[in-house]
């Protein structure tokens, strides 16, 4: 009896739960038009750790989010920050910020951008050459993806994806 009691009590919720009406929600609101979202991938603010002998560029991936296509380009930023780090990297010294081919990127300030063609959803790669210094010890850097607002756009960050501790031993 017991059984059969638990049997229709299921089968009732299965049913409730079928005849749910479904909605369609857009994939984008109106409110949040011109507002994107830059964050590393994975979507965290985890450490890496790499040796300063390796000759491979360091990639770290950056998502775009976005729900339409535009015609502007939305500018992502993004700074090498040593600031508060003990042991810091130093640019030039320790690594480079560099393009996909191993071309330095030139910056007065560490900051640098990134192009998110016509603001769709897309994805990015921010790359470090790493410049073998001979000096012992570990370096340590962050890179921080920067928020970046104009009168056109909003390019936000999420707390949880938004730096990547790098230490170089």
């Amino acid at each position: 009896m017991k059984s059969l009691k638990h049997i229709i009590i299921a089968i009732t919720a299965v049913i409730a739960l079928a005849s749910c009406e479904k909605k369609d929600y857009p994939s984008g609101l109106d409110e949040l038009a011109h507002h994107y979202y830059a964050i590393f991938v994975p979507n965290n603010n985890s450490a890496v750790t790499v040796s300063k002998t390796q000759t491979a560029l360091l990639k770290f991936p950056v998502q775009c989010y976005s729900s339409f296509t535009r015609d502007y380009d939305a500018i992502g930023m993004y700074a090498v920050s040593t600031s508060g780090i003990p042991n810091p990297a130093v640019r030039g010294v320790d690594f480079n910020v560099v393009d996909k081919n191993g071309i330095e990127i030139p910056s007065t300030d560490t900051t640098y951008t990134m192009i998110f063609p016509k603001a769709i959803k897309t994805t990015d790669t921010v790359y470090i050459k790493l410049l073998n210094n001979p000096a012992p010890g570990s370096r340590k850097m962050e890179i921080q993806i920067k928020e970046n607002q104009t009168s056109q756009f909003y390019v936000d960050v999420f707390s949880t994806a938004y730096r990547r501790p790098v230490t170089i031993n």
